[in-house]
């Protein structure tokens, strides 16, 4: 397992290093807008325009910028400054990003858990009322588009202009204090968020644990006498829920930067939020370094759940 983790680690960061060579073409070689003229403002002298260039090292060859970049990212962990406000790019992305981060794993642990637990319920139940309507509610979420639901979920439930005024609405989260607070202004965010991805993972565990109960040593434990939640939880799920792992590392990992949805609804300050504005004002570093972050994210998530496997299914061994 170390020797694997060691080559899973350094595949990462061969990663990282082929996604810097990527955003860097996308982002500097394709295209066409001048962040220079961009930066300038309106109506910008050719004196003005070419100092800035010089001053962001534009006028320098495109391999002594990328060289210039992969040496300080990784070497001085240095994302470079915002093309925009010259303001420091990791100090935009880590002041947002535990906003995110906090956004994400609350509704991972609520899509994740309430998924296993109903797609395992109407495995168990299959073909009863409580199935059909367990399944057909995940069919719903899965076809409810995300700020669609959050605008109704704000409409139905925030204390501004809510008709039920239970939970607090948009833009509560930046005024609240304490953990629990922000908690509390999450609520709504977090159902938000988790809805489609817990329906999805209801259907995908609903058909593996069926799948799974079907199998020679189901029919075994049975003999041996087990109780039949013993059974269900200990050997039917636990061989079941490994693609379902799967599926969460990656979607962990995509909507650290991906979650520009529900960020925008609820005005969350988030990674999501900041590669919106970045993007809509072209300013390239700022995505560049929110793309890397996005990238570190997902190889990361892909590394953990390589190494839950193990522990999910003795079957499988890293050589």
């Amino acid at each position: 397992m170390a020797g694997y983790i060691g080559r899973r680690i350094a595949w990462a960061i061969l990663t990282l290093f082929v996604i810097t060579g990527v955003t860097f073409v996308v982002f500097y070689v394709l295209p066409t807008a001048d962040p220079a003229v961009q930066r300038a403002g309106r109506s910008p002298s050719p004196e003005l325009v070419a100092s800035i260039r010089h001053q962001l090292g534009l006028d320098r060859s495109l391999p002594h910028q990328y060289l210039h970049y992969c040496d300080r990212l990784f070497l001085h962990f240095d994302f470079g400054n915002s093309f925009i406000n010259n303001t420091s790019v990791k100090s935009l992305v880590f002041s947002r990003l535990p906003n995110t981060i906090f956004l994400v794993v609350g509704a991972g642990l609520i899509w994740f858990v309430s998924g296993v637990t109903i797609g395992t319920i109407s495995a168990v139940r299959t073909g009863s009322f409580s199935d059909r309507a367990l399944m057909g509610s995940a069919l719903m979420l899965i076809s409810a588009p995300v700020y669609w639901l959050g605008l109704v979920c704000l409409f139905l439930f925030s204390d501004d202009i809510g008709k039920f005024k239970l939970f607090p609405g948009a833009g509560a989260y930046q005024d609240a204090h304490g953990f629990f607070g922000k908690c509390w202004t999450l609520v709504m965010p977090w159902c938000v968020l988790a809805a489609a991805f817990a329906a999805v993972y209801a259907r995908v565990t609903r058909s593996n644990v069926i799948e799974a109960m079907g199998q020679d040593y189901i029919r075994t434990a049975r003999a041996k006498g087990l109780t039949e939640r013993r059974i269900v939880v200990r050997h039917g799920v636990r061989s079941a829920i490994t693609p379902v792992v799967t599926m969460f590392g990656m979607d962990l990992g995509l909507l650290m930067g991906g979650a520009i949805l529900t960020e925008g609804v609820f005005n969350i300050d988030g990674i999501g939020r900041l590669s919106y504005d970045a993007i809509q004002r072209g300013d390239l570093a700022t995505i560049q370094g929110t793309t890397l972050i996005l990238a570190f994210a997902i190889a990361l998530s892909n590394l953990v759940v390589d190494i839950v496997y193990a522990f999910l299914d003795r079957r499988v061994r890293y050589t």
